[in-house]
């Protein structure tokens, strides 16, 4: 048996109500080999997550999970993480859930530094409720609700958590699985507020609204137009526009939330 079916949730009926080339579940697996890797049990886990296409993906991991209201996972992550600072709690959301409806939990969770990890998988859509454009839509490129293009500016997620306090940001794609990897197991084990976004592409709705091809072109677009953070560093500007740059973006050391809170309720306490 592969050793990823342990993380598995028993009795849970496959295949998963993703759409045939969705990249959600190139991420899910590596979030599984990524907490394979430390090899925390998973009982000390918990994965929360909100509505969308993303959201369902605690449905089919074996950890202790909450699958809660739409664009409020990290309010429930953050009472999790209080509640007991020994679990590692995981925020599984999408680029509506987290940025639009969720915008004002994510902003001030980062801001209070909330010892969480949050994958921000970003397909460019609200995928589940039928394709209107999000947050992360590209100024210009089509959804149900633009059908002659958006005509707002698109958010980066890592630029946003970044300047609002947060104190690890990175991006992936689903393309390279193994980068995926190894930004998520970093993410895991880094205290404070930490977030990895997680490029997805959407074949079903983004992709065919926008006429970005099939599941196998979008990936093919995303390897050649995906560069690393250090290697776009070397190249003028002219030449990284319009690329979609990974790699780690922030990453600085900071007392989390959890730990100032505790210190307030001893004091509190008269301890």
């Amino acid at each position: 048996m592969h050793p990823s079916y342990e993380m598995l949730r028993p009795g849970k009926k496959f295949p998963h109500v993703w759409c045939p080339g969705c990249g959600h579940g190139i991420v899910q697996g590596a979030i599984i080999r990524a907490v394979q890797k430390l090899g925390w049990p998973r009982d000390e886990i918990v994965m929360v997550s909100g509505i969308g296409c993303s959201s369902r993906m605690p449905v089919y991991l074996d950890f202790n999970s909450l699958h809660t209201a739409h664009g409020r996972a990290i309010a429930f992550a953050t009472g999790v993480k209080l509640h007991n600072p020994k679990l590692h709690v995981i925020v599984i959301t999408g680029d509506g859930d987290a940025l639009a409806i969720g915008g004002n939990h994510f902003i001030h969770a980062a801001r209070r530094n909330a010892d969480i990890t949050v994958i921000l998988l970003n397909n460019n859509i609200y995928g589940m409720t039928g394709g209107q454009y999000s947050p992360t839509t590209p100024i210009g490129k089509r959804a149900s609700t633009a059908p002659y293009g958006t005509a707002e500016r698109d958010f980066d997620p890592c630029a946003l958590a970044k300047a609002a306090g947060a104190a690890f940001t990175a991006r992936g794609v689903a393309y390279n699985a193994m980068e995926m990897e190894k930004l998520i197991e970093t993410a895991l084990t880094k205290k404070g507020f930490s977030v990895v976004e997680a490029i997805s592409p959407c074949p079903t709705l983004y992709g065919r609204l926008n006429k970005e091809g099939n599941a196998v072109k979008m990936l093919q677009w995303q390897k050649a137009n995906t560069i690393n953070i250090k290697a776009a560093e070397k190249l003028p500007m002219d030449q990284v526009t319009g690329k979609i740059v990974t790699g780690i973006f922030h990453d600085v050391e900071t007392i989390p939330y959890t730990e100032i809170y505790n210190r307030i309720i001893q004091k509190a306490q008269g301890k």
